[in-house]
């Protein structure tokens, strides 16, 4: 249940926009197949970024809410395939279903298990199916951004997820940037013309003037990288994007949806944005954990979020695209995060 805003986290083409590849007839004979559910209504939801959603209402008013995810979209490099990311998908649905039931973390909106017991189903070979509860009224924060008495509430939640030992386990994070084999393309040759749709130009003349620091950026990661994987014992359950437009308050209290990126890292993966805006929060994390701080860390996350960010946009403009609103937002989050030597000066990086 993502929310449109600058830090969205996701660059997938096509989620305010609803696939014309994809019908409402599919969707809903595997709902009525997988979940039994028959619903008489469909209603597409323009929120977030990384997904499509739509709102379900059956005959007598239930309600539920919709994932639809581009598997195309979510493969981490050239390599991946679209069974492979939806592999993942259900590995990190199941440890959420652990979580809520197992753990009895109450506060984790996890996916309804199909008849089968399946968290996710393929509705075709390039779009897989979750179904969730629909919450109904409730509030998100905006562009990431939490009230400050709202901090010690969400800090207590994400003491609770690390603390957990789900029988379901999560995948690992690998600690591998998302279509960095695509960027690093891009960086080596951005001098030919991206003549693949309105914004493919204005991206590469972008990537161009930022090359040098884009590429010492990575370089810069990859180092942080290494010393990060070799502290697993430091690993926890981490939800990835604890951000507040995943971070919902609800009349019962906060609860955290997008359950997609659950993995096994270190605390930072989820301490690094909360601490942007409060850096006492860490402090609060280390007194009611016992676990210290890895700075390093909170900076390899922070770069993880901008080169894929970066990275994802790039791959979207060199291929062939259109004017959407799809686009346009991506368009505006490319240049937000496309300033690297102004988002890290710690690392003197440069622009001409």
């Amino acid at each position: 249940m993502r929310w449109r805003g600058l830090r969205t986290a996701r660059y997938v083409l096509g989620v305010f926009t609803r696939p014309d590849d994809l019908s409402e007839e599919q969707i809903k004979g595997e709902l009525a197949e997988s979940w039994g559910f028959e619903p008489n209504a469909l209603s597409y939801l323009r929120v977030g970024f990384g997904a499509h959603h739509w709102l379900a209402t059956d005959a007598v008013g239930r309600q539920l809410f919709l994932i639809v995810h581009d598997l195309s979209d979510m493969r981490q490099s050239k390599l991946d395939t679209a069974d492979t990311a939806c592999d993942r998908l259900r590995v990190a649905f199941e440890c959420a279903v652990s979580l809520r039931q197992d753990e009895h973390l109450e506060f984790v909106v996890a996916p309804v298990p199909a008849t089968s017991g399946a968290v996710v189903c393929r509705l075709s070979q390039r779009y897989s199916l979750a179904v969730c509860p629909y919450l109904g009224d409730c509030e998100p924060g905006h562009d990431g951004a939490f009230a400050a008495d709202d901090r010690p509430a969400v800090l207590r939640l994400l003491t609770r997820l690390h603390r957990a030992v789900p029988s379901a386990a999560p995948p690992v994070c690998d600690l591998e940037l998302q279509n960095a084999d695509g960027l690093r393309t891009a960086l080596g040759g951005p001098g030919h013309s991206w003549r693949t749709g309105p914004y493919g130009e204005r991206a590469r003349t972008l990537l161009a003037h930022h090359a040098a620091a884009v590429t010492a950026l990575m370089t810069a990661y990859g180092e942080l990288a290494d010393e990060v994987r070799s502290r697993p014992e430091r690993f926890v359950v981490t939800h990835g994007e604890p951000h507040a437009a995943n971070v919902l308050k609800t009349p019962a209290g906060f609860v955290i949806v997008d359950w997609d990126s659950v993995r096994l890292a270190p605390p930072e993966r989820d301490l690094w944005d909360l601490a942007e805006s409060d850096r006492s929060v860490l402090a609060a994390y280390g007194n009611a954990t016992g676990t210290g701080i890895d700075h390093g860390a909170l900076a390899l996350f922070r770069m993880w979020y901008d080169l894929s960010e970066i990275a994802g946009y790039i791959e979207l403009f060199r291929r062939e695209h259109h004017d959407t609103d799809d686009t346009a937002e991506s368009w505006k989050n490319l240049e937000y995060f496309l300033r690297p030597a102004e988002r890290w000066p710690e690392l003197g990086l440069h622009s001409p």
